[in-house]
Order: structure tokens, then C-alpha cells, then sequence
């Protein structure tokens, strides 16, 4: 299959020119109206990449959606995040906007510098799933997240004095306060499909663990587990963390004390060989993590059933 041409857009600046807008007001800011976007006839040929973070709430997109490797689910949510440097595609149905609405914030990364959000901003998880589904809003919620869009655009139209940055910064540190609290909500109320990817994971792990494959590939890793569900690795420990109150990694360890100590109880395998069992290449590492994770020594595990 041909590989589409990656177009890179480099500047908020930029993106306006290219999607028919006047110059934004602000060169590392905008707020746009989602209608008055313009697709170019080719759009769908062509991956995008660009140099700044993009959030939105878009109705009526008419148009399928690549985020990574793999479709973005807007058939139940409205509100999309994606990040600097990451590569999506649009495969519009329709060019006609006549029936588009809400708006997209393109915040280039250098109006972080020198800011907490610098930092934390990569904290986000949703920047960087590369399957997902877009947020769905409630009435209440969407106004909630309105008001604040509403807040940025005034204060960077407004002129620039020495507090204009610090009070954008914090709106915008307000909209992904409020996001992530609602994709918490909505990981909880999409109660079945989260735990049907729980499941799956489950019976992932116990069937690698009761394969040659701990010896032959050595211990399961966060990615290998995500790449088997379709999710990024950021998006199921995420959703683990609101089920369970764990990290993949966690849980994948978890799993595999319970599988040592079944060893270590029941069978007559010296420690070195339920190390190499478990895909541990040196039973000292087997020894330090067993311990980390219990207090005791396998050997001392052993004996507490003797």
C-alpha cells in the first residue's frame, strides 16, 4: 500500500492561512470556529503533523478520523486532544461545513515556556493515546468547558500587559484540569467496554505466563500488552488505574508474584528454577523483586508452608 505524504504545519499561523482563516490574533494561540475551517480537496491524501497541541469539541465532522496507527471514535464523544508531533489523517465524507459546529484551541508549546505547564502538560494522558475515543460532554459539562475557551479568547484579543500570560496559562491549565476529571467520568459510566478490555488483559497475561514465552521472550512488558488490546500503553494504564487503582505494570507484576508463589508452595522447583521459569535471566533479580514485593525471600516463602 503507498504511503501518504506527511504534511508538516509548523506555526498557528500557518494552519490559519492553509484552512482559509484571517491571522490569528495571537502567534501561539487561537481559538477557531470549527465551521469556518476549510478541508483542501486532497486532505484525505495527505498525514498531518503539527508543531502545536490542538484541543476541540467539533459536531458534524462528516469525516473519519487517524490518530497514530488506528481510527478515533467520535460516534460517542465530541471533544478530540492531540499533541505536538503527532501524526493523524482526516478522510472527510463531505467537504461541505454546513452542517459543523464548535470550535478547535491551537496552543503552540513555546507560550509554555518558563511555566509549571512546561512540565506537567506531558502529564496528560490523552495527548498521547493512539487509540481512543473522543470524550463525550454533558450539557453542564460542555458549558463548563465553553466558558473557559470562552475566558482565553477574550484575555489573548485583549492587550497584552505583564499578567496576560499567567491568566491564559491558567485557563488552559483549568480546561485539562476539567478534561481529565471527565474522561475519569467517562472510564467509570462506560463501565462494560472498560472492563471487557480488563478481561482481556486478563486472559492475556495468563496465557503468556502459561506458555514458553516467559522463557523464550522474557517477561511480558506494558507495550506488548497494548499493542494485543489496540490501546497505547498511557490509555490502559489509565483506565487500570480508575478500575483498579493500578498501573499495567503493577498489575503484570502482581500477576506474577501470584504465579511464583504458586511455584514456591506447591512444587518442589529449587528457586533458580522458578526464576528461569518466569523469565528471569539471573535468580538474583528473581530474589530482589520477590522480596520488593512481598518482604520475604522466596526461600523464606517456602519454608512459611513447611
Amino acid at each position: 500500500m503507498e504511503q501518504r505524504p506527511i504534511q508538516q504545519i509548523k506555526t498557528i499561523s500557518e494552519f490559519h492561512r492553509l484552512r482559509g482563516l484571517p491571522q490569528p490574533g495571537h502567534p501561539l494561540i487561537s481559538v477557531v470556529d470549527y465551521a469556518l475551517v476549510k478541508r483542501p480537496a486532497d486532505i484525505g491524501d495527505v498525514n498531518l503533523i503539527f508543531d502545536f497541541y490542538q484541543i476541540s469539541v467539533k459536531r458534524g465532522m462528516n469525516a473519519k478520523l487517524k490518530y497514530g496507527q488506528q481510527s478515533y471514535d467520535f460516534d460517542e464523544g465530541v471533544m478530540f486532544f492531540a499533541g505536538p508531533n503527532q501524526v493523524f489523517n482526516i478522510q472527510p465524507n463531505s467537504l461541505s461545513t454546513a452542517d459543523r459546529s464548535g470550535w478547535i484551541l491551537l496552543i503552540h508549546p513555546d507560550l509554555f515556556w518558563h511555566t509549571p505547564l512546561a512540565k506537567t502538560i506531558k502529564q496528560y494522558d490523552f495527548f498521547a493515546y493512539s487509540v481512543n475515543e473522543a470524550l463525550w460532554l454533558s450539557t453542564k459539562e460542555e458549558a463548563i468547558i465553553n466558558r473557559i475557551i470562552d475566558n482565553i479568547q477574550q484575555e489573548y484579543h485583549a492587550t497584552i500587559d505583564a499578567f496576560s500570560k499567567q491568566i491564559i496559562i491558567s485557563q488552559i491549565d483549568s480546561l485539562l484540569s476539567y478534561s481529565k476529571r471527565f474522561y475519569h467520568r467517562q472510564f467509570i459510566t462506560r463501565e462494560q467496554s472498560n472492563h471487557q478490555i480488563l478481561t482481556q488483559l486478563d486472559n492475556l497475561l495468563t496465557s503468556y505466563l502459561n506458555t514458553d514465552d516467559l522463557v523464550s521472550k522474557g517477561l511480558p512488558t506494558v507495550q506488548y500488552m497494548a499493542d494485543h488490546l489496540n490501546v497505547s500503553p498511557k490509555y490502559l494504564s489509565s483506565l487500570l488505574n480508575v478500575l483498579i487503582g493500578q498501573s499495567t505494570q503493577q498489575f503484570i507484576h502482581e500477576k506474577l508474584i501470584e504465579r511464583a508463589k504458586e511455584k514456591l508452595s506447591t512444587t518442589t522447583l529449587s528457586v533458580s528454577e522458578v526464576s528461569y521459569g518466569l523469565g528471569f535471566e539471573h535468580s538474583q533479580s528473581f530474589n530482589k523483586f520477590f522480596k520488593a514485593k512481598t518482604n520475604l525471600s522466596p526461600l523464606a516463602f517456602r519454608r512459611s508452608f513447611q
